[in-house]
């Protein structure tokens, strides 16, 4: 295992070589080690050359570098990689992670704008982090200023999950005032790259993080932005891998306003509440959270015949008053994450009802 790891390694070094080469061979069924050792002559002479002298060295560092605690790579193959980034074509080749490693395979919603929002766009990028995070949705964005760090923020102070997708190595945080921020969402959530330790940021890496974090997601979500802002890339890559786009509409007199007004014109779902968008991805979020394999094809089981009749258990559990998620978990036995997903599916469908402080109850009928 030792030895394939470090194979994984020294492919993502590999110069000039990224996923639209790798990944087709991977796909079919060229193991790591069987690329370095004898490249397939498919290839050109220049990629079985890069491929015949990978970097082992640097290799060797990025292996200690994963030996740190919570530190984690995903390739392309492993069971683990988040099932709905893995049909992207371009699907990063492997993933480094900082923080929870089963986040990345959560229902997220991905938040993206301006780097200079307006205090009012900052504070609705936190308001609708707070609350998609306590409704059990991971919120994903890419540390940047504004609308990015509003989002993480929102999100962590809902106790919930965030993730954040960096054009840089995990070691290197963009921009330094982030600093403190990237440590904390490692400490309760997850940092991502495709890229290995101690790369520096680079203006070609972003489009390439954006479409992560647009592919993670269930749906991306623009509070502010310009007409010419890099959150539209996000937003035009959300399209193209068949994700929902949402726009929080603004003023006309707001230049950070029409990019989002752009994007409603285009198509993207207009958008004045978290719950609007939580309806309008409900019926991805019944696919991704319930598990095929327990129903018959074409039939939808109603909650109390769900798998192991968890959903019946924990609208049991709730009783008549509001209660935590931390008190469901205590009282049914189920993993927090499983709980939140429930809970989601279930507001969704008006038998529970969120209540101020991220507390829930049963559903007035």
């Amino acid at each position: 295992m030792q030895e394939e790891l470090l194979a994984w390694l020294a492919l993502m070094r590999l110069p000039g070589i990224g996923p639209a080469k790798l990944n087709p061979l991977l796909r079919k069924g060229f193991s790591v080690e069987e690329l370095l050792r004898h490249p397939p002559s498919q290839v050109g002479e220049n990629i079985r050359e890069a491929l015949r002298h990978p970097d082992w060295e640097q290799a060797e560092k990025d292996l200690r570098w994963l030996e740190q605690e919570r530190h984690h790579f995903l390739p392309l193959t492993s069971p683990h990689y988040p099932p709905c980034l893995s049909t992207l074509p371009d699907a990063p080749t492997g993933l480094f992670i900082n923080g929870r490693l089963d986040l990345l395979s959560s229902p997220q919603i991905a938040m993206v704008g301006s780097r200079n929002p307006t205090r009012g766009g900052a504070q609705t990028a936190e308001d609708f982090a707070r609350h998609f995070a306590a409704s059990g949705l991971s919120v994903t964005s890419g540390l940047a200023m504004g609308i990015d760090t509003a989002s993480h923020r929102g999100a962590l102070a809902a106790g919930g999950s965030t993730i954040a997708v960096m054009a840089t190595g995990l070691d290197r945080v963009y921009p330094a005032s982030n600093r403190d921020l990237a440590h904390e969402i490692a400490a309760h959530g997850a940092l991502v790259s495709e890229f290995p330790p101690g790369t520096s940021p680079r203006r070609g890496h972003f489009p390439r993080r954006n479409r992560i974090i647009s592919g993670l997601s269930l749906g991306v979500l623009v509070v502010e932005a310009a007409l010419k802002s890099g959150s539209l890339i996000t937003a035009r890559l959300a399209g193209e891998q068949c994700r929902e786009v949402f726009a929080i509409p603004g003023s006309i007199h707001n230049p950070l306003a029409r990019g989002c007004h752009k994007l409603i014109r285009e198509g993207a779902k207009l958008v004045e509440t978290a719950s609007d968008v939580l309806e309008e991805l409900a019926p991805g979020l019944r696919q991704y959270l319930l598990d095929p394999g327990e129903t018959d094809a074409g039939e939808s089981p109603s909650r109390e015949e769900a798998p192991g009749g968890q959903y019946s258990e924990l609208l049991e559990a709730m009783g008549h008053d509001p209660v935590s998620t931390d008190t469901l978990v205590e009282r049914t036995g189920l993993a927090p994450e499983a709980v939140s997903s429930m809970l989601l599916l279930l507001e969704m469908e008006g038998r529970v009802s969120s209540e101020p402080g991220g507390l829930f109850t049963l559903a007035k009928t």
